[in-house]
């Protein structure tokens, strides 16, 4: 058992020790504030103080882990062997930086507790991140921080003990609009022929009145396809279905229409199925609640898991409002259209509320990246150029590699056959 030392056993300290030595590098640790306690004791320790005890394996700790709210922090990026740091520790550390206090930082999503401008969705916009900024978003420096920290102690006490956990894949389709055409009613259908009429849009017209007249199966039913693949493949996958009331953001097939009912029905029978909340349940968390009950009385399962309508997660309100709905885990921590980590990690966390010092008790799986951030790209190897290096960087931690696409995506027309990618994305990263 590896024992910390330190001044003070602050929430901050205990969640993020607990979170680097547990749940990312396997270790068991405990903690003290007893200084003849952590001389007495005979294996691996750690001092993370302002000053060392004696010759033991120091950390030099910053002031974050041990304060309360929100503070104005000058952030100084520099490198550690080649990833980047900040905080750092000064010479006497036995490594260069605290990265506790960075690790907490980047988890707790302290950034976006500050003062910003939101984007025309009121979510917290990639490109002011410190991530994006300093150039390491396409990189899980929690990870790889905690991998180098763990280096460093078996060096010191080869006797330490870790129990590394299992890379794993994951893979997420997003239905928020499960068909194109089929089973939107009539009036949505009249007006959207004369909106393609209006627009010239021949090519969408034609398709439409095809599926009218169920000449062709609708562009964006491709569930049959998909459950074939993850048979093929036994990969973990997950269905996160839009139940919803429609709205100007919320325009799914109505949830009453009993082709709709039964296709998750069936699909939920094969695997998880879980919700994928309005944008008007962002608003208002009894309409969250509702989607959830509605959703889990047609599948006849609890619904633990969720995802937020266009990625939005509004901190630490969204949190709090899923905490209240009695969900267990989200899967909207990631950018829409950027390609990246956006807390920093392809480990789930549990979310830590900064206002109200609390650990939250929902954990918060990250993803890697959404289809939509790959549409810019016109062949399969430009794909696959641009996620072997998000591949090999979370194989090489243990992390796991979690992918959205959304049906609509994947049943569209555009230069790459996006089912055709699907399926090769599998092969290639789910071992």
């Amino acid at each position: 058992m590896l024992l910390v030392y330190t001044h003070k056993i602050s929430k901050r300290f205990s969640y993020v020790m607990r979170h680097v030595f547990t749940r990312i590098l396997g270790v068991e640790v405990s903690f003290t504030t007893k200084v003849e306690d952590f001389i007495k004791h005979s294996g691996p320790k750690i001092t993370y103080t302002k000053q060392p005890l004696q010759n033991e394996f120091f950390v030099r700790s910053n002031d974050l882990l041990f304060e309360q709210g929100i503070n104005d922090i000058t952030i100084k990026i520099a490198d550690w062997e080649g990833v980047p740091c900040f905080f750092e520790a000064g010479d006497r550390s036995s490594i260069p930086f605290d990265i506790f206090s960075a690790s907490f930082y980047l988890l707790s999503r302290y950034e976006e507790y500050l003062p910003h401008v939101k984007d025309d969705l009121g979510r917290f916009p990639p490109k002011i991140s410190i991530a994006f900024q300093e150039g390491f978003l396409e990189r899980p420096v929690v990870d790889l921080w905690a991998q180098k920290l763990l280096k460093a102690l078996n060096e010191r006490f080869p006797e330490l003990v870790s129990k590394p956990k299992k890379y794993r894949f994951t893979s997420i389709v997003n239905v928020t609009s499960s068909h194109c055409y089929a089973l939107k009613g009539f009036s949505r259908n009249v007006a959207g022929f004369f909106l393609d009429f209006s627009k010239f849009r021949i090519r969408a017209l034609v398709k439409r009145i095809s599926v009218w007249l169920s000449l062709k199966k609708d562009p964006y039913d491709n569930f049959d396809e998909l459950m074939e693949i993850h048979k093929a493949y036994k990969i973990r996958t997950m269905f996160f279905f839009q139940f919803a009331d429609y709205s100007t953001h919320d325009k799914n097939v109505s949830i009453y229409r009993n082709k709709f009912r039964y296709l998750i029905k069936s699909v939920a029978d094969y695997s998880i199925v879980s919700l994928s909340a309005s944008m008007a349940s962002s608003r208002d968390n009894t309409i969250l609640k509702e989607e959830k009950k509605r959703l889990s009385n047609l599948i006849n399962r609890p619904i633990r898991y969720s995802r937020l309508r266009y990625n939005k997660v509004v901190i630490p309100q969204t949190y709090r409002n899923l905490v209240e709905a009695e969900f267990t885990d989200d899967y909207t921590m990631g950018y829409t259209h950027y390609i990246g980590f956006r807390a920093s990690t392809c480990t789930p966390f549990y979310f830590y509320d900064i206002n109200l010092e609390v650990q939250q008790p929902i954990k918060v799986h990250p993803f890697m990246v959404s289809d939509y951030a790959l549409r810019g790209l016109k062949k399969q190897e430009q794909v696959f150029e641009k996620l072997d290096v998000l591949y090999r960087q979370v194989k090489s931690v243990n992390g796991e590699f979690t992918m959205i696409f959304s049906n609509e995506l994947l049943g569209g027309r555009h230069k790459i056959d996006w089912l055709e990618l699907y399926r090769n994305l599998l092969k290639r990263y789910y071992v």
